[in-house]
C-alpha cells in the first residue's frame, strides 16, 4: 500500500540499489565474517542435527577414503604379493562401499531437512518483521527487492546448507584423508600426483572467472530482457498508440543478441571445464602409471598400491573442483543472508502507548503541525484544522497539495515533525498504533483486497461482525446486487488480490468493509474514483448514512462528491489556503472557485 503519492518509488530509483541487485544478481557480502557469524548461530539453535551430520559425513568419508586400500589388498592378494584372504578382503571392500553410498544418502536427507529448519526460521522472523516494519521503509525501499529477500536470498542460502556445506565438509575430509594415505603409502608418487592438483586449481580459477563473469552478464540481460517485455506487454495499449512497435522491437533485439552472446560465452566456458578436468585427470593417470610402474619395478610399492592411487588421484582432485564451485555458493549465500539480516536489523514500528479514550462525540484536532519526507524538504507546513464531532470534512486541492500526507499523520503511518493532533484531548503520540487504527477506517483511492473470500474480506477490520453486520453494509454500499451475480455469493474466493472481478467491484467491496469496522473516525480517500458516475450517485447516498453523526475527514478531486460537506479546507503546497462551505468558497472566488470552473465550466481538466 503506497501512503503517500508525492514518495511514491520506482525499483530503477531506489537509492544505493545497484543495477544487478535490481535483476536479482547478489554480489558480495559486504561484511562476511559478521554475516557467517550471525549465520552460524542458526545452525547452533539445531545443535543436534548439525552434530549429526557432520558424524555421518566423517563416517562417510573414512569409508569412502578406506575402500581403495582394501582393492590395493585385493589386488596384492590377487597377484601374490600380499598374503591374506581374497574372499574376506572383497567383503570388506563391498561393505565400505555400500556404507559409503549409505552414508551419502542419509547425510542427503539430513542436510536437507536442516537447510528446511533453518530457511523456516529465517522465513518466519523475516516476514514477522516486514509484519512490523514501518510504512515509511516500504515506501522508500523498492517492493520487489523486499520480496526478493524473502524469495531469492533465503532460497540461495536453502540450497547452500543442503547440498554445498555437506559437499565441503565432505571435500575437505576427503582432502585430508586421501593425501594422507597417499603420502603414508608413497610420499614421491604422492608428491608427483600434486602436479595435476596445480593444474586443477589453475585451470579452475581460470574458468570459473569466466564462467562467473559471463553468468552474471547474462542474469543482469535476462533482467533487463524480462523488464523490457513486462512492460510491452503491461504498456501495450501505449506502445501501439505510439506507434512505438518497431522501437520497443529493435530494444529488445539488441538485449536479447546480447543476452545471446553471453549465454553462448556461459554455455562453452562451462563446458570446457569438464573436458579439461578430465584430461588433466588423465594426465595424473598417466604420471602415476609410468612413475608407479618405475617404483614397482624397483620395488618401493606394489601393483595394488599403483591401482589405489589412480582411485586415490580422482578421489583427491573431484573435492577441489567441488570446493571451487562451493566457494562461489557460499559467497552468495552469505551475500544473501546479510540482506536479510539487514532487515531484520531495522527498527519495528513502535506500537507502545494508552488506549483510545473511547467516548461517543470524537472531534480530531490538528495543532500547528508540520511534516516532511526528507528532513530539510517540507510538504506540510503550519497546518491547524479542527474536524468537529459527527462533522463531515473535505481536503481539496491539486495533486502534491499534502492531502493525503494529513491522512498519514492522523493514522500514524508517519510521525508529525512538530505540532500536535489531538483526537480530543488525547494526543495521538500518546496513543498506541494499533488501538488507534482499531477506531480508524481508511478507503483509499488503490484498492487493496486480499486473497480470501468475500466473508472474510469484508471481516478485514472487524472479525467479530455478525452476519447481519455484514449484509447491512453490503446493502448500504450498493453491493447486495454484485454479491448475488458473483458464483458462491459471500464465500466466493478472490484470486490474485480480486482480479476476478472489476476493479468497481473491488472498490465497492473497500467501502463495505469499511461499514463493517464501524470506526469512530472514517477516512475516505478518493473513495469513488473507480466507479461510474451512477453507482457514485448511490455510494454518496449511503454515505451519508454512515457518516452521519460520525467524523469524517474525505480526499476528493471530484468537487460534485463533496458538496455537502460541512467544512471544506482547500490546501496548496501543503497549506491552508481557504476553508468554508461550498457555497461560500464559491463566492470567494479564490483557489476553489478556480478547481470548480475548470470541471464544470468547460475548462480543460
Amino acid at each position: 500500500m503506497n501512503t503517500h503519492k508525492e514518495q511514491k518509488l520506482h525499483e530503477r530509483n531506489i537509492p544505493g540499489m545497484n543495477r544487478h541487485e535490481r535483476f536479482g544478481e547478489v554480489q558480495h557480502a559486504e561484511n562476511m565474517g559478521k554475516a557467517l557469524k550471525r549465520m552460524i548461530t542458526y545452525f547452533a539453535q539445531e545443535k543436534a542435527m548439525v552434530i549429526c551430520m557432520l558424524s555421518v559425513v566423517i563416517v562417510g568419508t573414512l569409508f569412502g577414503v578406506y575402500a581403495p586400500s582394501l582393492q590395493s589388498n585385493a589386488i596384492d592378494i590377487i597377484a601374490g604379493t600380499k598374503a591374506g584372504s581374497l574372499l574376506k578382503t572383497l567383503r570388506f571392500m563391498l561393505a565400505s562401499y555400500l556404507l559409503y553410498s549409505g552414508s551419502q544418502l542419509l547425510q542427503g536427507s539430513i542436510s536437507a531437512n536442516l537447510s528446511q529448519r533453518i530457511v523456516k526460521r529465517m522465513r518466519e522472523e523475516l516476514f514477522g518483521k516486514i509484519v512490523d516494519l514501518p510504512v515509511r521503509y516500504l515506501d522508500t525501499h523498492s517492493h520487489g527487492d523486499v520480496m526478493s529477500r524473502m524469495t531469492n536470498d533465503i532460497e540461495n542460502i536453502s540450497t547452500t546448507v543442503s547440498q554445498s556445506l555437506p559437499s565441503l565438509f565432505s571435500g575437505i575430509l576427503t582432502i585430508i584423508g586421501t593425501m594422507a594415505i597417499m603420502l603414508w603409502y608413497c610420499w614421491q608418487l604422492a608428491l608427483l600426483s600434486c602436479t595435476t592438483v596445480i593444474l586443477t586449481l589453475f585451470a579452475t580459477k581460470i574458468l570459473s572467472g569466466k564462467v562467473r563473469k559471463f553468468s552474471r552478464r547474462r542474469q543482469r540481460l535476462l533482467g533487463q530482457l524480462n523488464g523490457t517485455v513486462e512492460e510491452m506487454i503491461s504498456g501495450y495499449r501505449t506502445v501501439v498508440a505510439y506507434n512505438h512497435q518497431d522501437i520497443t522491437i529493435e530494444d529488445f533485439c539488441q538485449t536479447a543478441d546480447s543476452l545471446t552472446n553471453a549465454g553462448i560465452k556461459t554455455d562453452i566456458f562451462s563446458g570446457v571445464m569438464g573436458p579439461i578436468m578430465n584430461c588433466i585427470g588423465n594426465i595424473g593417470f598417466v604420471i602415476i602409471a609410468a612413475f608407479g610402474g618405475y617404483f614397482s619395478i624397483h620395488g618401493m610399492i606394489s601393483v595394488g598400491v599403483i591401482s589405489a592411487f589412480i582411485v586415490y588421484a580422482k578421489q583427491f582432485s573431484r573435492p577441489i573442483n567441488e570446493i571451487a564451485q562451493i566457494y562461489g555458493q557460499l559467497q552468495t549465500a552469505i551475500a544473501g543472508a546479510e540482506r536479510v539480516f539487514l532487515v531484520l536489523d531495522e527498527e519495528n514500528e513502535d506500537k507502545t502507548g494508552k488506549e483510545f479514550a473511547h467516548e461517543k462525540n470524537i472531534t480530531v484536532k490538528f495543532q500547528n503541525v508540520c511534516f516532511s519526507y526528507k528532513p530539510g524538504n517540507p510538504v506540510i507546513h503550519d497546518f491547524t484544522l479542527t474536524v468537529p464531532s459527527g462533522k463531515k470534512v473535505a481536503l481539496v486541492g491539486a495533486t502534491g497539495s499534502g492531502k493525503t500526507t494529513i491522512v498519514n499523520l492522523l493514522m500514524r503511518f508517519y510521525d508529525i515533525d512538530s505540532g500536535k493532533i489531538f483526537i480530543n484531548d488525547q494526543d495521538i503520540m500518546d496513543i498506541s498504533r494499533d488501538n488507534l487504527r482499531k477506531n480508524v477506517a481508511i478507503v483509499l483511492q488503490d484498492t487493496i483486497l486480499f486473497s480470501d473470500t468475500v466473508r472474510n474480506n469484508l471481516k478485514y477490520g472487524n472479525e467479530n461482525a455478525s452476519d447481519t453486520q455484514i449484509q447491512k453494509a453490503v446493502e448500504m454500499s450498493q453491493c447486495a446486487d454484485m454479491l448475488k451475480k458473483l458464483p458462491h455469493e459471500y464465500d466466493t474466493l478472490l484470486t490474485g488480490s480480486g482480479e476476478n472481478i472489476s476493479q468497481g467491484q473491488r472498490q465497492l467491496l473497500a467501502i463495505a468493509r469499511a461499514f463493517v469496522a464501524n470506526p469512530k473516525i472514517l477516512i475516505l480517500d478518493e473513495a469513488t474514483s473507480n466507479v461510474d458516475t451512477r453507482t457514485e450517485k448511490a455510494i454518496q447516498d449511503a454515505m451519508q448514512l454512515i457518516m452521519k453523526n460520525r467524523t469524517s475527514i474525505v480526499i476528493a478531486h471530484r468537487l460534485s462528491t463533496i458538496r455537502d460537506s460541512d467544512l471544506i479546507v482547500v490546501m496548496d503546497r501543503g497549506k491552508i489556503v481557504e476553508s468554508g462551505s461550498h457555497d461560500e468558497l464559491l463566492d470567494q472566488k479564490g483557489k476553489y472557485y478556480d478547481l470548480y470552473m475548470t470541471q464544470y465550466a468547460g475548462f480543460a481538466t
